[in-house]
């Protein structure tokens, strides 16, 4: 048997520090980052209950009548609601498309730097639906443990690349990082999607590392290999789907790919399939030199591309 372009990595192999085990582990890693730029994760100890809470209230918002949610309207880099139509992740890779089929709760870092400058673009104040008094509180107990859980993977991610496991983390002192929820509704809501119009169009993320959780579906995620082209991402409930971006894979001299992907449309013999997925999309510290790019100039240049309207 040939073993997946995909592979599914238990962290408690990772952690204890046996160094047969790490260097196993660490050798999964650096092929598969190699060839599709993701993998599975288990053994996290994130709460399941907890994801699960968080969709229950987040759809709470996204039922609402847009009248009620337009009054958290941002653009694409804001902290709010990005209603339809407000994205196009095609964009990004030069592609003229329709919007995205998509509405998200976008969230971001907000305890401030002291500088100024930095703290106005980067670290404001997040925005929290009054409709859904109890969101705040599970979202951010949920980002506490993804940030933890992602400068564990940065760890990992140093050992497999060759290097110290505190190559990545140093520059994640104070890091910038983003928060989507995404509501993909149906087509009992939204109709026929155009033609060439998906959930979310091909792309690329344009950062360090992104932890997914999603939900199964036939309108779902697709990872797209030379080996393989596009393809149905592996599912296991009880794991993330995790990815490495662009500034990631210049961080490696493109040893790593950073990790194309999409969202199908929502399926026709399926109507009424909706998902929603948690997308943690971490970074690094402002000003981070990757290889002679300032890391959030390009993620702002990237953010801007995708903006739809």
């Amino acid at each position: 048997m040939t073993e997946p372009r995909i592979p599914t990595i238990d962290l408690r192999l990772w952690s204890p520090g046996d160094p047969a085990a790490r260097a196993t582990v660490a050798a999964m890693v650096d092929k598969a980052l190699q060839s599709a730029g993701f993998l599975l994760v288990t053994g996290h100890g994130v709460d399941p209950g907890l994801r699960g809470r968080i969709r229950e209230a987040a759809g709470e918002f996204f039922r609402l009548p847009e009248s009620s949610k337009e009054r958290y309207a941002v653009r694409v880099g804001g902290r709010g609601w990005l209603g339809p139509g407000a994205e196009a992740n095609a964009y990004a890779e030069g592609t003229e498309s329709p919007p995205d089929l998509k509405e998200s709760l976008s969230f971001a870092a907000d305890e401030p730097t002291g500088d100024a400058a930095v703290d106005a673009e980067w670290f404001l104040p997040n925005t929290w639906p009054d409709e859904v008094p109890g969101l705040k509180a599970l979202v951010e107990t949920y980002l506490a443990q993804m940030r933890e859980l992602s400068d564990r993977l940065l760890g990992l991610l140093g050992v497999a690349l060759g290097r110290q496991e505190t190559f990545f983390t140093r520059h994640t002192g104070h890091p910038t990082w983003g928060f989507n929820i995404n509501w993909y509704p149906g087509r009992d809501r939204l109709g026929d999607p155009q033609p060439g119009q998906f959930r979310i169009g091909p792309h690329t993320d344009f950062g360090t590392v992104t932890v997914l959780d999603r939900q199964a579906g036939k309108g779902g995620l697709q990872v797209f290999t030379d080996e393989g082209g596009w393809e149905d991402a592996p599912y296991d409930p009880e794991a993330f789907t995790v990815n490495i971006g662009d500034l990631m894979a210049r961080w490696t001299g493109d040893r790593w790919r950073s990790g194309r992907h999409r969202v199908l449309p929502p399926p026709a013999d399926a109507p009424a399939e909706e998902l929603i997925s948690l997308v943690y999309f971490y970074e690094c510290d402002p000003g981070t030199d990757v290889l002679g790019i300032d890391s959030h100039t390009y993620l702002r240049a990237q953010l801007d591309a995708i903006t739809a309207g």
